[in-house]
């Protein structure tokens, strides 16, 4: 099979449906609060959690890794709020770059950064060559911090 990237970043990919069965089916254990669940996501992962974002308002926050972007792009005026981490050297920092202007124009709450110097897969601590302890240590702390503002404690009440 060819990869097809129109076929991936699709709003309909069969994967995203996958992923909200999976959101329903987890939703209804017990001890799982819905109304605290994200998603983060590492490359063709990372596209995956912003498309089905997309689609699915149950997810409260994301955080996709050099991502690509959903077509259509407008799609993302839906999104959740979105903390990003992509490489300045890579083919998915432009998508990160747009998708920063657009979320910005749709007053989406987001945090996305491009890490100076870093290339793809710069969290994967088995690639030696290309991890970047630095950036992947100050990606997933914002992660945490973003997440823990946008999902955070369920409100007593």
């Amino acid at each position: 099979m060819i990869y097809d990237q129109a076929s991936f970043n699709s709003l309909n990919n069969g994967s995203i449906h996958n992923l909200k069965a999976a959101f329903t089916f987890l939703s209804e254990q017990p001890g799982v609060d819905e109304s605290r669940l994200g998603a983060v996501g590492y490359c063709l992962g990372g596209m995956f959690a912003v498309c089905w974002a997309c689609t699915d308002d149950r997810l409260k926050a994301i955080a996709p890794y050099y991502a690509t972007n959903p077509r259509p792009l407008k799609a993302v005026a839906r999104l959740c709020p979105v903390v990003g981490s992509y490489p300045d050297k890579d083919f998915t920092t432009s998508h990160g770059q747009k998708l920063d202007v657009e979320l910005d124009r749709y007053n989406v709450p987001h945090d996305i950064k491009i890490y100076p110097g870093t290339k793809h897969a710069f969290f994967n601590d088995t690639l030696k060559d290309i991890y970047n302890e630095a950036a992947a240590r100050d990606s997933w702390e914002r992660v945490l911090a973003f997440f823990g503002e946008h999902i955070g404690a369920k409100a007593e009440g």
